[in-house]
C-alpha cells in the first residue's frame, strides 16, 4: 500500500502501529477477570501511541505536534507500567516481558529523538 498521509511515512508511527498490535496480542491470554481492567488499559494505551502520532502529524504547528508526541510518550509509559503489572501477576513469561519492555524502550528513544529533531 502506498502511503498517502504524511504520518504513514513516519518510522515512529509504523513502529507504534506494530507495537500496538503486538501488545494487543500479548494481552489476549490475560485472565477473564482482567478484560475490563488491565487488558483494556494496556490495549487502549498501546493504540493511543500511534493514534496521537498520527493526529499530531496532521497539524501545521510543530509546537502542537510536539504536544501530541508528548501524549504518545505518556501512553507508552502507561503500557510499560501495564507490562510491569502483568509481569508481577504472571500473565506472561519473563521473556515476553523483556521482549516488549525492550521494544517500548526503543520506541521511547525514537520518539524523544524525533521530538528533538528540528523541523
Amino acid at each position: 500500500m502506498e502511503a498517502k498521509f504524511k504520518f504513514e511515512k513516519l518510522t515512529i508511527w509504523q513502529f507504534a502501529m506494530d507495537f500496538g498490535e503486538e501488545i494487543h496480542g500479548l494481552s489476549e491470554d490475560f485472565p477473564k477477570n482482567e478484560v475490563y481492567n488491565l487488558q483494556s488499559q494496556i490495549r487502549r494505551a498501546g493504540d493511543s501511541i500511534a493514534l496521537n502520532i498520527s493526529e499530531g502529524a496532521m497539524l501545521q504547528s510543530t509546537k502542537e505536534f510536539h504536544k501530541f508526541l508528548g501524549y504518545s510518550i505518556r501512553s507508552l509509559a502507561e503500557v510499560v507500567t501495564c507490562l510491569h503489572k502483568g509481569n508481577r501477576r504472571k500473565y506472561f513469561s519473563e521473556g515476553d516481558f523483556q521482549k516488549y519492555y525492550s521494544k517500548a524502550f526503543s520506541l521511547m528513544n525514537m520518539m524523544i529523538a524525533f521530538k528533538k529533531t528540528p523541523k
